[in-house]
């Protein structure tokens, strides 16, 4: 397998973080224009108007959790470690963080949500003793 794959997921992520940003400048830009917050409102960050909150709730959470992905992922690529399991666990990681995204841009339903999260935290978790198994040579 190219070793390279293990990058495309993570660029699947990168891209998501930008639609993210995209849809917090959007809504943020709303509330302007709804006279709900002023400019200088987002200098210090000390209150997000309700148009806003939830995008900005969820660009924090691409740079949560998934930060461990990213790392993974790397660590894969420079011990020559990726094969069709780390990619397929990487690709489900990517898109359990799209799917979360998706409901937390929309109607934020923690009983929906909760789930997506919880998967993509235990595909991570996954990829983790993957990469202690490929470190020990077991696999």
């Amino acid at each position: 397998m190219n070793q390279t794959a293990i990058f495309w997921p993570m660029m699947a992520h990168v891209l998501l973080v930008y639609i993210v940003y995209l849809v917090l400048l959007r809504r943020r830009a709303a509330a302007v224009r709804a006279g709900h917050a002023k400019p200088a409102d987002f200098r210090e960050r000390s209150a997000e108007p309700a148009e806003s909150v939830t995008a900005y709730n969820d660009l924090v959470n691409q740079f949560e959790l998934p930060v461990l992905f990213h790392i993974v992922c790397l660590c894969f690529f420079v011990t020559n470690g990726a094969n069709f399991v780390v990619l397929a666990l990487a690709w489900l990681f990517a898109l359990s963080r799209y799917v979360h995204a998706a409901i937390h841009l929309t109607g934020n339903r923690l009983r929906h949500r909760h789930p997506v999260f919880v998967f993509g935290i235990a595909v991570l978790g996954a990829m983790w003793v993957f990469f202690a198994l490929h470190l020990l040579g077991l696999t």
